[in-house]
């Protein structure tokens, strides 16, 4: 998931950076850019406020329902600002907001009590759960409010404080979110700070912070890596993903489409669990990408705030390009473009969405994470060889597989290298279960009791059974 840091657009004052409108590439707010040396306030006033917050987990428990329901009011206010700032459709928005106040319901649970040990000595131990302190979650910019609530909602629960960086591509949204939640806590128990490098390499690695999560590309998950291990903070890590599906013998291409072409689409293609890859059994391949083609082709491509739009604009300048160049290498080196493969004539950041055929296995829009709304489909000889090629990559998020006789796709499932694997549709998601990735798709898990207990520490208590003389 790529989080390179905007430019200082023009006309933005000292302590201030300009926040670019996705639709238009023109700025239309500000947010303050604050510097490296005032985190060891921040940090400090967390900590503080740490030991009053951790101390009652039952006013946790109502300050978090407080805060969802003040969030759930706020929805009119949050919405068009995500989409200005994001770029993603209305609806889109809302739904980001409605998971927001879903996780912090989820997580407004007292952390579990103690856990006796059994071992058959005769002594009396307990587990306790302690919290950790002050928690760094460093967020991207493709979903500003539901990643950071990701990270915010199980350490408050735990009895953490935060201190939260977004995106300086996403900064507006979050800070009001931060503002309508912050009115149900106590002071300083969650802050917003916002600015380019390096005041996330600093807040990482600050001595005073005592668990670090972090959601983008994985050469920055190395930096933050490294910048917690100065400390020996705890690190959770996820770092994106390039996620296959793998469409079997069976499959009916027109009955799948849809779920297909949205799967790795949405939020224009900015999600680091979507389709990234379709491997097709050869017979079928051309029928799926005419399927998918014909989606692509009456997909509503406009402004997130225009009524009927269906996908917007990728969000940054950089990320454009991105896409703009992994197209053009897969075009170079044979790939046909079905339909898109180009930069909209229009203001913005748009992208026409895009199927690829003809694509060579080794073309960087198939080995690498284009994050973006283009969509390789390659034909395959027997399910080894898909099965192979799906492994072959450096990332290990998710991934699908798609057929009717669902005893052997869940068969074909099973063999995939991934963190999560679905069968018949992709990328959706319980709070209740884990969410991780192995190989360079990240370190940790996050969400669930899973995302709970990573924010905790277990803190042993032995007594004897009885006083000894």
């Amino acid at each position: 998931m790529p989080t390179r840091q905007p430019r200082r657009a023009p006309g933005t004052r000292d302590g201030r950076f300009a926040v670019l409108d996705p639709a238009t590439g023109e700025a239309f707010d500000e947010a303050p850019d604050q510097r490296p040396d005032e985190l060891d306030a921040v940090v400090a006033r967390a900590h503080k406020a740490w030991r009053g917050w951790r101390a009652d987990p039952v006013a946790r428990t109502s300050a978090l329902l407080a805060a969802a329901d003040a969030v759930d009011a706020a929805g009119a206010d949050l919405a068009p600002l995500l989409t200005r700032e994001q770029g993603k459709p209305l609806a889109e928005s809302y739904a980001e907001i409605a998971r927001t106040t879903a996780r912090l319901r989820y997580f407004a649970e007292p952390v579990p009590g103690p856990q006796p040990i059994t071992d058959g000595r005769p002594v009396r131990s307990e587990i306790r759960w302690r919290s950790l302190g002050p928690v760094a979650a460093i967020v991207p910019w493709n979903f500003p409010l539901q990643l950071a609530s990701a990270k915010f909602a199980p350490a408050l629960a735990a009895g953490n404080t935060v201190l939260l960086k977004p995106s300086p591509f996403t900064p507006l949204a979050t800070r009001l979110l931060v503002s309508v939640v912050s009115d149900a806590l106590p002071a300083d128990v969650l802050t917003i700070v916002t600015g380019h490098e390096p005041l996330g390499a600093h807040l990482a690695s600050h001595p005073g912070i005592r668990h670090v999560t972090f959601t983008g590309s994985v050469t920055t998950g190395r930096a933050v890596a490294r910048g917690a291990a100065a400390s020996l903070a705890r690190v959770t890590l996820e770092l994106g993903g390039n996620d296959a599906a793998i469409l079997l013998e069976d499959v009916d291409p027109e009955r799948i489409a849809d779920r297909l072409f949205w799967a790795a689409f949405r939020n224009c293609g900015q999600v680091c669990m979507a389709v990234k890859r379709v491997y097709a059994p050869a017979r079928l391949c051309s029928q799926v990408v005419e399927a998918l083609a014909q989606r692509a082709k009456t997909t509503v491509v406009g402004a997130g705030l225009e009524p009927g739009s269906q996908l917007g604009p990728v969000n940054n300048a950089p990320q454009l390009a991105r896409v703009e160049r992994c197209t053009a290498q897969a075009l170079a080196d044979g790939a046909r473009a079905v339909t898109g493969g180009r930069r909209l004539d229009r203001p913005g950041y748009f992208f026409a969405p895009t199927i690829l055929a003809d694509v060579p296995y080794d073309s960087p829009v198939v080995t690498e994470e284009q994050f973006g709304p283009v969509l390789p489909v390659l034909p395959y000889r027997n399910i080894d060889e898909a099965v192979e090629a799906a492994n072959d990559t450096g990332f290990g998020l998710g991934g699908s597989v798609w057929g009717t006789d669902l005893d052997r796709a869940e068969a074909v499932a099973d063999r995939l290298e991934c963190g999560t694997a679905w069968i018949n549709h992709h990328a959706e998601l319980s709070l209740a279960q884990p969410f991780a990735g192995i190989k360079e798709s990240g370190v940790g898990v996050a969400g669930g009791p899973w995302g709970l207990y990573g924010n905790l520490r277990p803190f042993v208590v032995h007594r004897p059974e009885e006083e000894r003389p």
